[in-house]
């Protein structure tokens, strides 16, 4: 009996060794959340349709789709009954500190994935892609970057744009009065009232402001592109591999589904909150590619059509 007592012991000590070592193998975000039971998401007010606020002040759109999916991953790796979603609003300025500093764990909007911003932070699976252009009013004329010279333009600050727009101006000698808004609301309003004669931005985030404009035939899109298509991702904290590995592999698993390209549809193909707008833009041969092969690549040419 007593040998029995023994073995009995020692097994109930390897076990809950063993317990131990594995919930101390939780570290950085997952950690965090395990220890909180709470995630927090960080969203965009104004960056349709990826996320911005609907008529009830709710963060919806394409992006914020994506995020809940990652947020359920999460949930189920660490074996959690509930798991409480906390929602954090950031700007182009402030997205990337209040990652860094552990403020947001999820950043679900439209923040472009590249080399500069890997230094500081991470990106899952590229959702989109979008080159850099300028929206004006039909009226003013202004069919190429050169036309811009020497007049006002507005960018949002903290945007890989108004980045390329500085370089731009500075590369050609164009004599560009740069104006930096503090979101693309107040950009496109710029253009609206004339204190600016054009908006540098991400394709796709001007025609989702032109479409929802209270004139939308009076504005164009430039041709003319500052940039080659570049991929948005949702944004994670840097050199934190877990929790990373269940965002990549929730996003991979979700955009080869077909889920992944109904949700597309729903958010680019037919009419969406609040004002019932179409975006109407399919998708193309790189976000099919994108989809079809999973990537946090910041490299533009890693999504052409083979």
């Amino acid at each position: 009996m007593k040998s029995y007592a023994v073995i009995g012991a020692t097994i109930g000590a390897l076990a809950l060794c063993a317990g131990t070592a594995a919930a101390q193998q939780l570290t950085g975000t997952l950690k965090n959340i395990k220890d909180t039971g709470a995630i927090t998401i960080g969203y965009r007010d104004s960056s349709i349709p990826f996320s911005y606020l609907d008529d009830n002040q709710k963060p919806v759109g394409f992006a914020m789709d994506i995020c809940y999916r990652i947020v359920d991953a999460v949930k189920k790796e660490l074996k959690l009954d509930k798991l409480e979603v906390k929602l954090n609003p950031v700007t182009s300025a402030t997205r990337i500190p209040l990652m860094a500093n552990g403020t947001i764990d999820l950043e679900c909007g439209s923040t472009t994935n590249n080399a500069e911003r890997q230094k500081q932070v991470s990106f899952t699976n590229t959702h989109y892609l979008t080159a850099s252009r300028f929206v004006s009013k039909k009226s003013s004329n202004l069919n190429s970057i050169a036309d811009l010279k020497g007049k006002t333009v507005v960018s949002t600050s903290g945007t890989t744009n108004i980045k390329q727009l500085n370089e731009v101006n500075a590369a050609r000698g164009l004599g560009i009065n740069i104006v930096p808004a503090k979101d693309h609301a107040e950009a496109f309003l710029m253009v609206e009232t004339d204190r600016a004669v054009a908006f540098v931005m991400d394709d796709i985030l001007l025609a989702s402001l032109a479409a929802g404009s209270k004139d939308p035939d009076a504005y164009v899109i430039s041709k003319d592109a500052f940039s080659k298509p570049e991929p948005y991702g949702i944004m994670v904290r840097k050199d934190d591999p877990a929790f990373k590995k269940v965002a990549d592999d929730a996003t991979a698993a979700f955009y080869k589904s077909p889920e992944g390209a109904k949700l597309y549809d729903k958010w680019f193909t037919q009419k969406i909150p609040p004002k019932g707008l179409n975006l109407n833009v399919p998708m193309g041969p790189e976000q099919k590619r994108a989809f079809a092969e999973p990537s946090d690549s910041p490299d533009p040419d890693a999504y052409l059509p083979k």
